[in-house]
């Protein structure tokens, strides 16, 4: 049993940008030389999260207009009372996705479905720098 861990970095634009990190993740499993195992994919910070989706402009609209309804930009929240920032809904859409995920990978590849990416999803009310952190244990 080995475990590997990598970084990266993305810009993003905030107000729930959708960046597609997929390669990313393989290129740390690239990196890692392990063939078969289990990367766990993480981005700190309690405003981003992360999922997989078809990455295809129609879902990245339904996925952001689902969000906005779930918990609406313009919603009273209290957390936007205590801190002033104005991102309260931010937290909220981040809570829900979640900030973690594990994929199993085998021959040296992530097991995804043909349709499957695997997203950042920055929920915050302002372009962010956001450090993804990949674990990949296997052997």
């Amino acid at each position: 049993m080995a475990v590997y861990t990598a970084s990266f970095t993305i810009e993003t634009r905030g107000e729930t940008d959708i960046v597609d990190v997929t390669d990313y993740v393989e290129d740390a499993l690239t990196r890692s030389g392990l063939t078969d195992g289990t990367a766990t994919v993480f981005v700190g910070g309690s405003t981003a999260g992360l999922m997989t989706v078809e990455f295809e402009s129609g879902l990245l609209q339904d996925l952001r207009d689902t969000f906005e309804r779930m918990a609406p930009r313009n919603g009273y929240y209290a957390h936007n009372e205590r801190w002033g920032d104005g991102n309260g809904y931010a937290h909220v859409r981040a809570s829900m996705a979640g900030q973690d995920m594990s994929i199993p990978f085998s021959g040296k590849k992530l097991i995804l479905g043909t349709w499957q990416q695997i997203i950042l999803v920055d929920f915050d009310n302002r372009p962010r720098r956001r450090e993804i952190t990949v674990q990949v244990v296997g052997e």
